[in-house]
């Protein structure tokens, strides 16, 4: 039975335990098809690192026939300066595989969000376009792009306004998408989140748009993404929104995070820093991606990593419910 987290204190958090200790922050993660699951995740020597599982346990890089890591989109478009492409997260529409990512505009100096298309889930994924398919330029930019398609197939895309880089509120925006998921279909609405609750630190990011028993929900991630070696442990969490339709307005279920750090040394380990969720299907169930800071063995700062990590995930009392971690404590 998955076991519900809805309050904050350390005790009450689900155990984690990383399936990947490589660096892969802003992990997204979907079925590959054929018993396979792939993961995408933020720049790390290649634009869009992928790896790949077949029980959500054991990941291990996708690499190409040289045995060098394979990057799902190795040319960017003519709009994006290397080295941030962050946040990916993939739809199929139709026969394509449309990868949404958040890069920096060569010109403009502010992260963007943009789709390449490909026909495999592994790529290459291709954007040609010249300028990017969302950014807010005068509200400090647009990052972590999510697709969401609902039960009637229609899609739509959520972002957050990078508002906190220029000194303004950061807020998420949502809207519909053409009916190939490549453009907006109408203009972008602010669906009512706000970065008021203390814990948020004036930031809330990585919107992940749920259909649910009762509505609609929305995950979403909050407070500094780092971890100060001043810090015990990062700030970083995640909490949900009740959503009135797929477009707003969303309301914060409540004041704490769902899933946030703790530290408890030894075999119940530590979690630092979970956040950038995913929420996918896999074999009749319902799991969550996140990533978490690297720890030492007494809970401490670790290299600097963020790790993968995946864990039952469902609606239990009209809330999300998060049960421990595929992986055991060690």
């Amino acid at each position: 039975m998955i076991l519900a987290s809805t309050a904050a204190t350390a005790q009450q958090q689900p155990i984690m335990e990383p399936v990947l200790r490589d660096n892969f922050p802003d992990a997204f993660v979907m079925a590959e098809g054929n018993g396979s699951f792939i993961a995408y995740a933020t720049n790390d020597g290649e634009n869009v690192p992928m790896a790949v599982s077949r029980d959500l346990i054991s990941w291990t890089p996708v690499r190409d026939t040289a045995g060098k890591k394979q990057d799902a989109m190795p040319t960017l478009a003519p709009w994006v300066k290397q080295g941030f492409t962050w946040a990916p997260e993939v739809m199929k529409v139709g026969a394509n595989y449309l990868l949404y990512y958040t890069a920096n505009h060569r010109a403009q100096d502010k992260q963007c969000l943009g789709v390449a298309v490909s026909t495999s889930p592994r790529g290459p994924f291709v954007d040609r376009s010249a300028e990017p398919m969302v950014c807010q330029f005068e509200l400090g930019g647009s990052i972590d792009a999510n697709p969401f398609r609902d039960k009637d197939g229609k899609l739509y895309l959520y972002w957050k306004a990078d508002g906190n880089r220029i000194g303004k509120r950061s807020r998420l925006w949502g809207a519909p998408l053409t009916p190939d998921g490549l453009k907006l279909a109408a203009a972008a609405k602010d669906i009512g989140l706000t970065d008021e609750d203390a814990w948020e630190q004036r930031v809330i990011e990585a919107p992940t748009m749920l259909r649910v028993p009762d509505g609609y929900a929305m995950l979403y991630s909050g407070g500094y993404f780092g971890w100060n070696d001043d810090q015990r442990l990062s700030p970083y969490a995640m909490n949900w929104a009740r959503c009135a339709g797929p477009l707003g307005p969303c309301t914060d279920a409540g004041p704490t995070p769902i899933l946030n750090s703790y530290a408890r040394p030894g075999k119940e380990g530590c979690l630092s820093g979970p956040g950038h969720q995913s929420v996918f299907r896999a074999n009749g169930g319902t799991f969550i991606s996140f990533h978490g800071w690297s720890t030492t063995k007494g809970c401490r700062k670790g290299e600097g990593k963020r790790f993968l990590y995946v864990a039952p995930f469902g609606w239990e009392n009209n809330a999300p419910a998060i049960a421990p971690s595929l992986r055991p404590a060690r």
